[in-house]
C-alpha cells in the first residue's frame, strides 16, 4: 500500500540516510502536502518496442479520471507518494537508493515501458544506473513502487568520488543475485569484495575475493543464489 507521507522532494533533513554511504538523504516530512497534478510532460517513448502508444492526442495531459497504464507518468517528484515496500528499501544497507536519487530519476531519467513492472525511470550517475518503478493508475495519486541500482559502467563508477570499490561490488553482487534468483552464480560472486554487509531477506551478507558464495555475518550460512537466501531464515539474529 502507498504511504500517506510526502513523496520524494528535494528537502534534506539533518538525519543521515542509511542507504547512501556518501550522499545521505531522507524522505520528506510526514504529512507534506503534494500539489495537485495538472499535466504530465510530453515524453518520447524512445526505441523500446514494448512501449505502449498513446491512444489520443491528449495523452500527454493528465486528466482527473480515466488514466490507463498507457499514459506516461508525470515528471514532478512532489506528486509521488512512497509505497511501504519502497520505504523499507530506504532503510536497508547496500541499496544505495534515496529520495534524492528518486527525485533526480523522475525529473531527468529515461522513461521506458516494461511488460512486467510498467513504467520505469532510469538515470545513470557516476557509472551507476538508478531505476525507479512508478504507478499512477491503481492509486489516488502517483506512487513510487520500488527502485534499485545497477552498475552501468564499472570503470566510471570506480573513478567517481561518490563510490568506492566495495560500493560498486555490492551493487554488482546484488544485481547478479536478483537477475538469476533460482540459479547459483558462483562465478559472478567470486571476483567481488563486499566488506560492508548488505541485506537480502533476513540475512546480512558479505563476500571476499575467491569465495564462490555470499556469507551471512549473523548466522554464518553460505549462499550461491537469491532463492537460497530468501528461503532460509537467519537463526543467528534471534538466537534460535
Amino acid at each position: 500500500m502507498a504511504s500517506r507521507q510526502g513523496g520524494p522532494g528535494d528537502a534534506e533533513s539533518s538525519r543521515p540516510g542509511s542507504t547512501e554511504r556518501r550522499t545521505a538523504s531522507t524522505t520528506a516530512p510526514a504529512g507534506a502536502r503534494r500539489r495537485a497534478a495538472t499535466r504530465s510532460d510530453s515524453l518520447p517513448h524512445g526505441s523500446d518496442p514494448d512501449a505502449p502508444r498513446s491512444r489520443t492526442p491528449n495523452a500527454g495531459k493528465r486528466p482527473s479520471v480515466g488514466r490507463t497504464a498507457e499514459d506516461p507518468p508525470v515528471r514532478d517528484p512532489e506528486l509521488y507518494a512512497l509505497t511501504d515496500h519502497f520505504r523499507e528499501r530506504l532503510e536497508q544497507p547496500g541499496r544505495y537508493v534515496s529520495t534524492r536519487t528518486v527525485s533526480d530519476a523522475i525529473r531527468r531519467g529515461q522513461l521506458r515501458w516494461n511488460r512486467t513492472d510498467g513504467w520505469r525511470f532510469a538515470l545513470v550517475d557516476g557509472g551507476i544506473r538508478f531505476v525507479v518503478v512508478v504507478s499512477d493508475t491503481e492509486t489516488n495519486s502517483p506512487v513510487v513502487v520500488t527502485g534499485w541500482t545497477e552498475v552501468a559502467d564499472r570503470e566510471a563508477a570506480l573513478e567517481a568520488p561518490r563510490w568506492d570499490p566495495v560500493d560498486v561490488d555490492t551493487i554488482a553482487v546484488r544485481t547478479a543475485l536478483s537477475e538469476s534468483a533460482s540459479t547459483p552464480i558462483p562465478d559472478r560472486i567470486r571476483p567481488r569484495t563486499v566488506t560492508r554487509p548488505f541485506e537480502v531477506g533476513e540475512h546480512r551478507l558479505e563476500t571476499e575475493p575467491g569465495e564462490p558464495f555470499v556469507r551471512c555475518t549473523a548466522c554464518g550460512c553460505r549462499f550461491r543464489s537469491k532463492d537460497a537466501i530468501t528461503g532460509r531464515g537467519c537463526h543467528g539474529r534471534s538466537g534460535r
